[in-house]
């Protein structure tokens, strides 16, 4: 019998992948700021080091998660990363060493010795010389699972110093707020000290005395603003102790921020602090068992007795309150929708009890009583007018809005043709972005084999994968304009959907409101003025 040829029965086998797909992910929690040497810069440098001399290692992505512990993996950068590596992108992940990856010793484990396994992507730690593709790194064995459970017990043993830090200073008598309440400021020599501050501190000593004679806090608050006293996140700006706009606020005393120092133990000298912890990474308030109380720490704004007597006559006024039978309002379908025309704030609902009708909700303006008077116009409107003057003008816009626009079967097909164009436009970049990795597989090729130095290979490699950057930025624009297409339709038919809706029971609903107005404002002679959330493209559509 004649003997079959061995090379017959040998299946090929596919030629290796000339490059390696890397993602290099860089991770610094708050702790980290402190060392230089894990800086955000500092750990590209040293990716960046260790890839100069790898040419076949091709950067597909850089990842980085800024000021997020260790501890947990719902890190934005770190999940995009792992959909790239789900989607085929990537089959090598760069980290600068262990710690980087995760400092939660069985989680850290889990994606390297099993995730980046099961999805064939190789693992690099630079400085602590771990690399899953080498057989001689004790991968699987001691050393892998030592440095994750060393590097998770340093992250909980400085989380543990920093409270225990912390809470000893309240213990001591140490203020530890970022900043000094409003009355006091810090010591120039120690930021834990409270001294008076001699401009605002009778403000404080004048709100208590209006307190103990029982003048209401909207009276209280009235009497600041009309008095022309600065608010206090204002006064703090002046003085460059809040710089974020996001904290000064209007500029005018609140009812909130007066109950706030009201409330406040720190103007009797004494520092009651920990009324609030931290649990998975969220301040929430904390029970009494938590609390640090220090006695006579600094020099005090008020007596203990004045302070007592207005937390006795503010609990008084609450209990007052909540026995009191209380018929429960109408849901409000305009909430955070209506505002003043003149002065810009949110309008009132206010409701007037009648016995033997139903009750009667009016709108109105607050600023002249709860901030000072003649500071505004004034606004007043009962919610029926309110409602049937928003009815008749939704149905005129959407009418407009509708009637200009193309009749539905014709934008579908508008639409249609245009996503025809664009998917044509995404094919050609696509195959532009195939021919330039070709390209580059062969600039490899020449350089493996001497004909282009590494200088040239550098050089026009840098191009190629420029151009790709370029393509790739079009495809994405061409995807978000598809996108908006399909928006645009969704967004037709539902306001078809709620035309009709409408024009048929004349029903005005929270949800509709929400769908389709931005604002309401009203002025004084009852003028109303509505924003939109639809916007005008269909009727630029019907004239193209």
């Amino acid at each position: 019998m004649a003997r079959k040829s061995r090379k017959q029965a040998e299946t090929p086998m596919p030629a290796p992948s000339l490059y390696v797909y890397v993602a290099l992910y860089i991770r610094l929690s708050v702790e980290d700021n402190k060392k230089r040497g894990c800086s955000v810069e500092n750990q590209k440098l040293v990716l960046d080091d260790y890839l100069a001399d790898k040419p076949d290692f091709v950067v597909y992505d850089t990842y980085i998660d800024n000021g997020l512990k260790g501890t947990n993996f719902h890190r934005p950068g770190f999940q995009q990363m792992l959909s790239d590596i789900e989607a085929g992108h990537i089959n090598c992940v760069i980290v600068k060493d262990l710690s980087r990856l995760g400092r939660n010793s069985i989680d850290t484990g889990y994606y390297i010795e099993q995730y980046f396994y099961a999805h064939n992507v190789r693992f690099i730690a630079v400085t602590d010389q771990f690399d899953t593709a080498d057989p001689g790194n004790l991968h699987g064995g001691i050393m892998l699972p030592l440095k994750n459970m060393i590097n998770e017990a340093y992250s909980l043993d400085i989380g543990r110093k920093i409270k225990a830090q912390a809470r000893q200073a309240m213990k001591d008598g140490d203020y530890i707020g970022a900043r000094a309440p409003y009355g006091y400021r810090k010591a120039p020599d120690n930021c834990h000290k409270l001294l008076v501050d001699e401009e605002t501190a009778p403000v404080v000593k004048q709100i208590f005395e209006w307190a103990y004679e029982r003048v209401a806090l909207n009276r209280i608050v009235r009497n600041l603003n009309e008095m022309g006293i600065t608010a206090p996140s204002h006064y703090k700006k002046s003085t460059g102790e809040i710089t974020s706009p996001g904290l000064i606020g209007s500029g005018k005393w609140q009812t909130r921020t007066v109950m706030k120092i009201l409330e406040s133990e720190v103007y009797t000298g004494d520092l009651v602090q920990g009324k609030t912890k931290t649990v998975d990474h969220q301040q929430v308030k904390a029970d009494d068992d938590n609390l640090i109380i220090a006695r006579h720490t600094h020099e005090p704004i008020i007596s203990h007795e004045v302070f007592a007597a207005v937390q006795e006559y503010r609990k008084q006024v609450c209990e007052e309150s909540r026995v009191k039978p209380k018929s429960p309002y109408t849901p409000n379908i305009f909430k955070g929708k209506v505002f003043c025309a003149d002065c810009g704030r949110s309008l009132h609902r206010q409701r007037a009890e009648r016995k033997k009708c139903p009750d009667i909700y009016w709108f109105h303006c607050l600023t002249n009583s709860r901030v000072a008077k003649d500071t505004c116009k004034g606004v007043m409107m009962q919610e029926t007018e309110l409602i049937a003057t928003v009815i008749a003008i939704l149905e005129k816009e959407l009418s407009v809005a509708l009637g200009m626009s193309l009749p539905l079967f014709q934008l579908e097909a508008r639409q249609k043709q245009k996503k025809d164009g664009l998917k044509s436009q995404m094919s050609a970049k696509r195959q532009d972005i195939e021919k330039q990795r070709r390209l580059i597989r062969g600039l490899y090729e020449n350089f493996v084999q001497g004909i282009l130095t590494s200088e040239e290979y550098f050089e026009l490699k840098a191009g190629y994968e420029e151009s790709i950057t370029v393509l790739s930025g079009d495809i994405e624009a061409l995807e978000k304009g598809m996108d908006a297409l399909d928006d645009q339709l969704v967004r037709y038919r539902a306001m078809e959907k709620d035309a009709k809706s409408l024009a048929q029971d004349h029903v005005l609903t929270a949800e509709l409101i929400e769908r389709l107005i931005e604002r309401i404002e009203i002025d004084h002679e009852r003028n109303i003025r509505v924003s939109f959330r639809f916007k005008s493209e269909f009727q630029r559509e019907a004239v193209k």
